[in-house]
C-alpha cells in the first residue's frame, strides 16, 4: 500500500490551520472575556489549539516546498543506471514543467516543457501511485526509432560513442556483458548501457520502435539510460503531460547497502543529472 503523502500534507494543513483560525476568531475572544469578568485564574489555551498552532507553519512550508519548489526521490531500480544507480538519493525541480496543485495535479501555472535529454520523474500512467523515473527521448512532434540499440529522431540516428564494457557496483553488480556508451540527443550528451547480445525489445514490451511512430501532443517517450533492463515506454506507451512531476537534478546523497566499502558515496553528492 502506497502512502499519500501529499494528501496527508493537505489534510494536516487544514486541520491544524482551521483549528488555529476557529480558536483565534471565535474560542480565544470568549475566553479573554470571561477571564476578564470572573475572579477565577485566566483560562488557558487547549492543548489542542497549541499543538495546531506550533504545528501549522511548519506543516505549510512542508506543503509549499514539496508542491511547488524541491522533492526528494530515491532510486529503487538499475533502470536509469549509470546516470543514477540504486540508491541515489535526488532532488526534483517541481516548477520546471509548471506548477501544479497538490493531490489535484492540474496545472495552474505554464512555466516550460520537458526537452530531450531531460530526466524527468512522472507518475506511472498504469499505476499513479507509483513514481517512475526515465529520460525523454522524444518531444511532441518529433517521429521516432529505435533500431540496433539506436535512437532515430526524425530520421537522424542519436550519435553514439562506444566507451567499453561496463562493471556495475553495489545493487547494481549483477548486471553483466553491458556496453557503456555515450548518446547525444540535442544539446545534452549522456551514458546509456546496452546489451549487443540481447534484441532491441525484451519479450514484455509491446510498443515496438523497429517501425517510426510520431510522438502526438502533449506526450512524451521516454527510456531508461540502462537500454535493455528498462521498463519504459517502449512497454507501455507514451507519458501524458499531466502525469509530469518534475525534473531531476541533482543527487544529494548515495547509500547502498550491498556496496563494497562503505555504502555511502561521498563521490556521488551534490552530482548533477544529465
Amino acid at each position: 500500500m502506497n502512502f499519500d503523502f501529499p494528501t496527508f500534507l493537505v489534510l494536516a494543513t487544514a486541520i491544524t490551520g482551521g483549528i488555529w483560525l476557529s480558536d483565534a476568531l471565535w474560542f480565544a475572544p470568549r475566553r479573554k472575556d470571561s477571564s476578564a469578568t470572573a475572579p477565577a485564574p485566566k483560562t488557558k489555551e487547549p492543548l489542542i489549539v497549541e499543538y495546531a498552532r506550533s504545528f501549522f507553519p511548519v506543516i505549510l512550508a512542508v506543503l509549499v516546498l514539496r508542491s511547488f519548489v524541491v522533492e526528494p526521490f530515491r532510486i529503487p531500480s538499475g533502470s536509469m543506471m549509470p546516470t543514477l544507480l540504486v540508491g541515489d538519493f535526488i532532488l526534483v525541480n517541481k516548477f520546471s514543467y509548471g506548477l501544479r496543485w497538490p493531490v489535484l495535479n492540474r496545472k495552474f501555472w505554464p512555466i516550460g516543457e520537458p526537452q530531450r535529454g531531460d530526466v524527468v520523474v512522472f507518475r506511472f500512467p498504469q499505476n499513479q501511485a507509483i513514481d517512475y523515473i526515465k529520460r525523454v527521448v522524444a518531444v511532441p512532434g518529433d517521429e521516432l526509432m529505435y533500431r540496433n540499440k539506436t535512437l532515430y529522431i526524425n530520421g537522424e540516428p542519436m550519435p553514439q560513442m562506444i566507451l567499453g564494457e561496463y562493471t556495475g557496483e553495489g545493487a547494481g553488480r549483477g548486471l553483466t556483458g553491458l556496453t557503456k556508451a555515450f548518446e547525444q540527443l540535442g544539446d545534452v550528451q549522456h551514458q546509456v548501457l546496452f546489451n549487443p547480445r540481447l534484441p532491441d525489445f525484451g519479450p514484455g514490451c509491446q510498443v515496438l520502435l523497429n517501425q517510426p511512430i510520431t510522438v502526438p501532443a502533449q506526450h512524451y517517450f521516454v527510456m531508461g539510460d540502462n537500454r535493455d533492463n528498462s521498463n519504459d515506454s517502449r512497454c507501455w506507451g507514451l507519458v501524458p503531460d499531466r502525469n509530469l512531476v518534475g525534473k531531476a537534478f541533482v543527487i544529494w546523497m548515495s547509500w547502498d547497502g550491498e556496496r563494497s566499502g562503505l555504502p555511502l558515496a561521498f563521490s556521488r553528492i551534490g552530482k548533477s543529472i544529465h
